[in-house]
């Protein structure tokens, strides 16, 4: 009986293998349903556990794999919780303790003992602690037959309910549900989240952020992109527990194995993490909208700001500090933005997936798939009439969201804002901002205000214009500088520890306040007039994907990625660049050779002690036992996107051999369209980051702790 059976699986495999794409290493596969044909291909391509030692058990790979404060992943690497993510997610942890004083931007950090430690604010870990398919469960409760807002409740409700059941058995976890494959399929996850999260390493933002945007997106690569916190715990449980001076070291059951061994050119490779949004189902019009009027508009008002920026920073060093993370943040996408852009008419991506919609749509004919509902004509139509008002809503987006404290505090006084004072007494509420002066510049916000709303004005139509904007071209002639310092003059909004009562005749009089609500009310109207358009869309991609599941029902499918825990496998190497093999690792006089370049760019400055440290003749014992140099950074081509910062990178034994950092800039359309042959996941060697906790750090007991093997 059991022959008979294991002949069977066998040959069920081989046909699901015949039909596997040709890009057969694509992917971003949730773990707890993993395809048969996609671990039997791991295991032929060098994976060498089990699945149960992937996602079962305590011991599981799965269990030392971390969401890092809902943007990163990070992976448990010792006895005592230390954990590893990249630099630039534990970027705004190091630039909130640095000061002009102690700057650990600049120079770096190295707890020597637990004591000095230092705790975070809203920072956690979340490590899944299982995962389900509940969609029959959603389905039997109405879903298809509801509105968008009833949806919406019913996955509330059901997510409430079912988070109830979860925390009576264990009041440590948390669940959440959702959606997959378009909103077709619906997940439960549990999670164990962890809130006392220390920083305990980082090396210089010299060599944390070599590079800086010189090389953002780009091969060759020398970043020595991590950073290491540590999970505290409670005393008494080794539980999660509020930051407590008494709280300890979390001991994990599972921490993954940091190797000393290295990698081959072709050997196995697989990152586990948490990638955050893909759009791989998109139809040709929805990437369209993409190109033209979202990442257009990002790329163009964040050029302008940055450079407002930039300038500032590199003119006062503690300017630079408050703004190193947003400048960071806001380049990042900036640079993607235009890459992604690049790629999708470089590749064809548009019409590649217009050629593919007809087939679909020629299938739909034949088969009578969803008839009725699935309307590509439709898509089409809904999509001309949305473009317009997302590409003025990008630009509104981009402007006003986050761009600089005044229009923060604006339009917070009318959204999400605290009231103080007695509840009995509404004449006595009143608004008060915390004095947050060390996190932002006057000067620097002056200019990006003044340059921002003239830039806005310049390119939208005169229908996306926010009403103050006539007060500018009445009152102040046009003048935007006039404008902005009166209004950071007469507000009352930027006046620090000044009660703003909300309920007198002149709140609504301060010209601040009255720019805040302007903005506000455009924002209301703008999603009024685009929200049933948006739920026809949604609705339709949704039908987009169902059939092309339906149509392709023999091949194994992965859903987008929505910062669910992820595994990609695949192998490490390079891949032809500018008509040249691109080499599959970067070595220590690369960098060398980049630092010797600074009084040229600005951007491969580093201290002296890096350079010399890079240029030794000896780098024993982390230098690779194959290629005799010192490995910096390396290329795999696992399948990633933003939210896979800090993913582990293993070898086929499940042992610790990288962290993953970047894509290269041939694979910036990945989110929509995966290119075996150009996409590439960075990743910082794990014997460069020891290298550095060693001979710069000095950082015995942390190397110890990790027992490199």
């Amino acid at each position: 009986m059991r022959k008979t059976a294991t002949k069977g699986i066998a040959l069920i495999l081989l046909y699901l293998f015949s039909f596997l794409p040709t890009s057969a290493d694509e992917g971003m596969w949730t773990l707890y349903n993993l395809p048969p044909a996609i671990y039997e291909r791991m295991q032929q391509e060098g994976f060498q556990m089990t699945y149960n030692d992937l996602y079962y058990g305590d011991h599981a790979i799965k269990n030392a794999v971390v969401n890092f404060s809902g943007y990163c992943s990070g992976v448990v690497v010792s006895p005592d919780g230390l954990v590893f993510t990249n630099h630039h997610c534990g970027f705004e942890a190091i630039r909130s303790h640095s000061t002009v004083e102690h700057d650990y931007m600049l120079n770096g950090f190295y707890a020597k003992t637990y004591e000095e430690e230092l705790p975070n604010k809203n920072m956690f870990v979340s490590f899944m602690i299982d995962q389900n398919d509940i969609t029959d469960q959603v389905m039997k409760l109405g879903y298809e037959n509801k509105s968008r807002d009833q949806r919406a409740q019913l996955l509330d409700s059901l997510e409430n309910a079912m988070s109830k059941r979860v925390k009576a058995e264990d009041p440590t976890l948390r669940l959440e549900i959702k959606p997959f494959y378009e909103r077709n399929k619906f997940y439960a996850t549990t999670y164990r989240d962890f809130t006392d999260l220390r920083l305990v390493f980082t090396i210089p933002k010299s060599m944390g952020k070599f590079g800086g945007e010189t090389d953002n997106w780009m091969w060759p690569r020398q970043t020595c992109d991590f950073s290491v916190f540590r999970i505290y715990a409670d005393p008494k449980t080794n539980g999660p527990a509020a930051y407590s001076k008494d709280n300890v070291p979390y001991r994990p059951k599972h921490w993954a194995p940091v190797s000393m061994q290295g990698y081959k050119d072709g050997d196995f490779s697989m990152t586990i993490g948490y990638p955050g949004t893909t759009n791989r189902y998109l139809s040709s019009y929805g990437i369209r909208e993409m190109r033209d009027a979202q990442n257009e508009p990002r790329a163009q008002v964040r050029g302008v700001k940055q450079e407002i920026m930039l300038r500032h920073m590199r003119a006062d060093e503690a300017v630079r500090i408050k703004y190193d993370s947003k400048y960071a943040q806001s380049s990042n996408y900036w640079k993607n933005s235009i890459g992604m852009n690049k790629c999708i008419d470089s590749i064809g991506i548009i019409q590649q997936k217009r050629d593919f919609e007809q087939t679909l749509r020629k299938w739909q004919n034949e088969t009578g798939f969803l008839k009725g509902k699935l309307d590509f004509d439709k898509l089409q139509e809904l999509y001309d009439q949305r473009f317009e008002r997302v590409r003025a809503f990008m630009y509104w987006s981009e402007t006003f969201r986050r761009t600089n404290e005044f229009t923060t505090r604006a339009m917070r006084v009318h959204n999400a804002m605290p009231l103080l004072g007695p509840k009995e007494k509404p004449n006595k509420q009143y608004f008060l901002f915390d004095d947050n002066s060390s996190e932002w510049d006057y000067a620097l916000d002056r200019e990006v205000l003044i340059a921002l709303l003239k830039n806005y004005e310049q390119h939208v139509g005169q229908q996306y214009l926010p009403a103050f904007y006539r007060t500018i071209k009445t009152k102040f002639g046009g003048n935007y500088e006039r404008y902005v310092d009166y209004l950071l003059k007469k507000s009352v909004l930027m006046k620090q520890g000044k009660r703003i009562y909300c309920n007198k005749k002149s709140f609504m009089k301060d010209c601040g306040v009255s720019y805040g609500l302007d903005l506000i009310e455009f924002l209301a109207d703008q999603q009024a007039a685009m929200g049933k358009l948006n739920e026809q869309i949604s609705e339709q991609e949704r039908y987009l994907c169902a059939a092309k599941l339906r149509m392709e029902e023999d091949l194994p499918h992965y859903s987008d990625a929505n910062f669910t825990m992820r595994l990609s496998y695949g192998q490490v190497g390079g891949f032809m660049l500018n008509g040249q093999p691109s080499g599959y690792y970067t070595a220590a006089p690369s960098i060398v050779k980049k630092m010797d370049m600074a009084d040229q760019n600005f951007e491969y400055a580093a201290e002296p002690i890096m350079k010399e440290l890079l240029s030794a003749k000896n780098f024993d014992p982390y230098t690779d036992k194959t290629t005799g140099e010192m490995q910096l950074c390396f290329l795999t081509n696992n399948d990633i996107t933003g939210g896979n910062s800090g993913s582990p990178m293993f070898d086929g034994q499940g042992r610790l051999i990288g962290l993953a950092f970047d894509g290269n800039w041939d694979s910036l359309s990945s989110d929509i369209n995966f290119d075996s042959h150009l996409a590439r996941c960075i990743g910082v060697d794990i014997r460069y980051v020891l290298f550095m906790m060693d001979r710069w750090g000095h950082a015995d007991r942390l190397l110890k702790e990790i027992n490199a093997q």
